[in-house]
């Protein structure tokens, strides 16, 4: 594992010196929303605009078979940071693109007396869906509910939910409000155990901590490319080859299609069956130097520069009057994110107070509505990490937590 000192890496991201920023503090305290895009990434991205500008696949000259070339390369990088084979991985608009791909063609099998199983921990990527197909197909849409602690989810309740009736369970990795790492592997199991399909959400976890999709025991993942150091409008879906060939195509069009003839038409092999029309060539390029980003600095180096932040934002949260930690605590296996309430303050006042002092955080419901509805929450404030996220930026956040607490006189 390699070693890095954060201040070092703020170098590599241009935004820290952009003329929005100049002679501003910024605290860069909201990557579970989006990361920020490191030099190497928009260097790749710009080469490929300024050098081989061509389509993919289809043109038999230099520059096309360039770009098809790097693109694929960018898969192969992809496949590798998360333990799959190069033909699993499919280029999305991200991770919410994947997981509708999956609710629109599994529930195609779907219908009553059918269960799809999902946590009340789900963003609304993987709960919408979800809940809209099982209006029109008839199935079950369940809930895994959280345990006792209201920060992790009940097993035991989960090992009743997954039965004879599940078809689908759907869950994400870490949690984007509570930064709770959930036990997907013991899920995983239980889905197998009942020959249901397993999809993983993984879009706070890769790129921030050692992801496996052998060890997960997943079916499918889904992830983001915005949110691992990588461009906007890129996302992957992984599937196992077995489970992709099996799956039906989600869009049709260009470069998807083996045949067409008037009558019918046949798709092309996997993962390219997937990927109709022109692709975001620029953009898998680009999450392609996100990987090598993140590999150049390690992945465990990375999970544990989060750990140590993670765990201060924690001591000087916890040591504050009025204000209350949402989430895991100290000690926790936990996710990079850290989600609080103050005292007589709404989420979303709290977030433009600290934002006008160039501290970036998130206020809201953070795409979780029921979480929120379940925990008896109008929305939160939280504070994510990054590679370029240092002490100083939490301890900003504490002055202007400080200042939030006086301005409501709490």
């Amino acid at each position: 594992m390699s070693w890095f000192r954060p201040k070092d890496r703020r170098s590599d991201f241009p935004t820290f010196k952009s003329e929005w920023n100049a002679g501003r503090p910024y605290h860069y305290l909201d990557s579970a929303a989006s990361s920020l895009t490191p030099k190497p990434v928009l260097k790749a991205m710009d080469r490929y605009y300024r050098e081989y500008r061509a389509n993919v696949h289809r043109g038999m000259y230099r520059a096309s078979a360039v770009a098809t070339q790097e693109m694929e390369a960018a898969r192969g990088k992809v496949a590798e940071m998360i333990g799959a084979a190069a033909d699993e991985i499919v280029f999305t608009r991200g991770a919410t693109e994947s997981l509708n791909l999956l609710a629109y063609s599994l529930s195609q099998r779907l219908g009553a007396g059918d269960e799809v199983v999902i946590s009340m921990m789900e963003h609304h990527a993987n709960l919408v869906p979800w809940q809209q197909l099982a209006k029109k197909r008839g199935f079950a849409l369940k809930f895994i509910p959280l345990a006792a602690d209201r920060i992790s989810l009940d097993l035991d309740a989960a090992r009743k939910l997954i039965g004879p009736a599940a078809k689908v369970v759907s869950v994400t990795h870490v949690s984007n409000v509570l930064g709770t790492v959930n036990p997907v592997a013991e899920l995983g199991r239980l889905a197998r155990e009942r020959g249901a399909i397993f999809i993983v959400d993984a879009a706070q976890s890769v790129g921030h901590r050692p992801v496996s999709v052998r060890d997960l025991g997943c079916d499918f993942l889904a992830f983001s490319g915005h949110k691992t150091y990588g461009p906007t409008g890129i996302g992957v879906l992984y599937g196992s080859k077995e489970r992709l060939e099996k799956l039906e195509p989600f869009q049709f069009g260009g470069d998807m299609i083996e045949e067409v003839t008037k009558e019918d038409s046949s798709w092309n092999e996997v993962p390219w069956k997937f990927e109709a029309g022109t692709p975001n060539i620029a953009g898998a390029i680009g999450l392609g130097a996100a990987m090598d980003y993140v590999g150049s600095i390690g992945i465990e180096a990375i999970a544990a520069h989060e750990r140590t932040l993670t765990a201060y934002a924690l001591e000087k949260l916890g040591a504050e009057p009025k204000v209350r930690i949402i989430g895991p605590g100290i000690g926790t296996d936990r996710g990079g994110v850290v989600t609080f309430e103050i005292e007589g303050a709404h989420p979303h006042d709290v977030a433009h107070i600290l934002g006008r002092r160039g501290v970036c955080v998130r206020g809201g419901h953070h795409c979780a509505m029921p979480l929120m509805q379940e925990l008896g929450l109008p929305g939160t404030t939280r504070a994510s990490f990054g590679i370029y996220a240092e002490k100083k930026d939490i301890d900003a956040l504490i002055e202007g937590i400080r200042h939030v607490k006086e301005k409501f006189g709490v």
